[in-house]
């Protein structure tokens, strides 16, 4: 892995953006080098996403009730990423529903089409974040603003850590996730990751906001581990599914903390 100066950080971030959002960022420079150190900025995704999911809320309460308008929040974050974790869920769901085994899970995974297996598990998957953000919301708008933030970049630095300790088990020359499947960020660059994401806990200051985090660790790697038994490590569809399962996991942690302690 080449040095890259730090004029290269930039482009970097920008690649993060054009990768997993649909912003129009324009032309910039582009290399798998430049995708593969983008994924040190998946937390700062989070915030990009979060801040215009909250933003939808907040707007769409002067005129509609909390529910409509947190369905309208998350209706953004879907389009401002155009799916693309959520796909990853549904493919999971699919694949490790339908398949016996490592083979036939990942056929199955590949197939574009969406089985009985994807579309309960993406009903239950958004019935839950709507639910869960709809009670925080109605806890105070703080705790949303926060819940939002923490949940869209933890869960997405949950995925980079999934990233960072298992193997990739496709055919990675070709597949569209080589760059980012085919070598481990530095240390120091998960370090820089790992900051991005405990920004929401700092601006919160309290216990409640670290026991989120420590939550959250044994059930993305229960996940994790049962992507290994069953295929031998993950794909990145695994990715989006860590994301979209850590982030629910984040909103109900939030519901069971501020209820019970």
């Amino acid at each position: 892995m080449k040095k890259l100066h730090w004029q290269d950080e930039w482009h970097i971030l920008l690649t993060a953006v054009m990768f997993f959002t649909r912003i129009p960022i324009g032309k910039i420079p582009y290399s798998q080098e430049l995708l593969h150190r983008s994924r040190k900025y998946f937390p700062l995704i989070g915030y990009v996403v979060a801040a215009a999911s909250v933003c939808a809320c907040f707007l769409s309460l002067k005129v509609w009730p909390p529910l409509l308008s947190v369905l309208l929040s998350c209706v953004v974050s879907i389009l401002l990423t155009g799916g693309f974790h959520e796909d990853g869920w549904i493919d999971s769901c699919d694949s490790f529903g339908g398949g016996w085994t490592p083979e036939k899970i990942l056929t199955i995974m590949k197939d574009s089409r969406i089985g009985s297996y994807g579309t309960i598990g993406f009903f239950f998957l958004v019935s839950l974040k709507i639910a869960s953000l709809y009670a925080i919301l109605g806890l105070s708008r703080g705790l949303f603003l926060f819940a939002v933030l923490g949940a869209h970049t933890t869960s997405r630095f949950m995925a980079s850590c999934v990233a960072q300790n298992y193997d990739y088990v496709r055919d990675i020359d070709s597949s569209k996730s080589k760059p980012i499947a085919s070598a481990k960020l530095a240390v120091t660059e998960m370090l820089v990751s790992f900051a991005i994401t405990l920004l929401p806990y700092l601006v919160l200051s309290n216990g409640k906001s670290v026991l989120l985090l420590l939550v959250n660790v044994p059930f993305v790697a229960y996940l994790a581990e049962y992507f290994k038994k069953h295929i031998g490590g993950y794909t990145g569809d695994c990715l989006g599914a860590v994301q979209q399962f850590s982030e629910v996991v984040f909103y109900l942690s939030v519901l069971a903390l501020w209820k019970y302690i």
